[in-house]
């Protein structure tokens, strides 16, 4: 990949727009491309889109989208690529930083790379001899054999995944029953978690596998929502044992409280301020002692409380 320092303006030349590469990467969300829309339509398009030098949009296609729906002006910068497939390596390279991408998405957009990576992995086993038993198979330690390709291992290498991950995305893709690639693409579904539902179902027929996988599904949001509950409970509690702690250290004297006055710089705004929160903070506490002795405790011991 090479910066070729060479700029057109949209008035000079009209940009490729070629499908495979616009939909490498997942659509920008209605936020996301409003607010995009927005600094455009504020600022103008001041950054140039990448082309090669067939003049197919490499990076900036949602650029070139508002650009176009508004009539505004842009600027291309062309940059040289070995073929496209470095140039999809390179579009995602830049684009990973910008965005937040999962490992299923990651491992969606190594999948539309496997043509590419396949291709390659051919030519090399082509220029190496192909079948090795041949008469005229180079041997894999000439300096023309080139290496073989772990396609896997190239895929997971091109999104910035682990190999694992890298195949169970692929067998998720493949196989799974499509509500799991639903919940999958819809963050409700972990890949391993996925991975073990999609062994559970393939034991079945194929005629039970969706029913069964929409089954488990089910059961995964329960648990999702149990969790997500029990970790909401937990941080309360976890305010009020901190509350708690911090107050029981405080000695209310006078010559304390005029230590945390002067110590602060307090105003005398701020003073009236203080008290004013002292005495709502001493309200929240009488609160919870109510709710502790007249709600919380069992109600013979509220009896004998009082």
């Amino acid at each position: 990949m090479q910066n070729t320092k060479t700029e057109y303006s949209s008035s000079e030349r009209t940009p490729v727009v070629l499908p495979e590469m616009e939909q490498l990467l997942p659509p920008l969300s209605e936020e996301q491309f409003s607010s995009l829309e927005h600094d455009i339509l504020e600022n103008g398009c001041y950054a140039p889109i990448v082309i090669n030098e067939d003049m197919v949009v490499i990076d900036g296609h949602n650029r070139l989208r508002i650009c176009e729906k508004h009539g505004l002006p842009y600027k291309m910068l062309v940059f040289s690529f070995a073929d496209l497939l470095e140039a999809k390596q390179w579009a995602l390279d830049t684009q990973k930083g910008r965005r937040n991408l999962d490992k299923w998405e990651l491992g969606q957009i190594a999948l539309r790379l496997k043509p590419e990576i396949e291709a390659k992995a051919k030519a090399n086993q082509s220029a190496a001899g192909g079948n090795k038993s041949g008469k005229r198979a180079l041997s894999v330690n000439s300096p023309k054999a080139l290496q073989p390709i772990d396609t896997r291992k190239e895929l997971a290498q091109a999104v910035g995944i682990g190999e694992q991950a890298m195949g169970r995305i692929a067998q998720l893709a493949e196989n799974a029953p499509q509500s799991q690639k639903n919940a999958l693409e819809n963050k409700e579904l972990s890949i391993n978690r996925g991975w073990k539902i999609l062994k559970a179902v393939q034991q079945l027929p194929p005629e039970e596998q969706e029913a069964a996988a929409v089954e488990m599904l089910s059961a995964v949001r329960e648990i999702n929502q149990l969790d997500v509950e029990s970790s909401h409970r937990h941080k309360i509690a976890a305010l009020f044992c901190n509350a708690y702690e911090k107050s029981v250290l405080l000695t209310p004297t006078l010559k304390n409280v005029r230590y945390w006055v002067e110590c602060t710089r307090m105003t005398l705004e701020e003073i009236v301020d203080s008290a004013e929160e002292s005495y709502e903070l001493a309200q929240t506490f009488q609160s919870i002692g109510d709710l502790l002795k007249n709600e919380i405790l069992p109600k013979e011991q509220q009896t004998n409380e009082q």
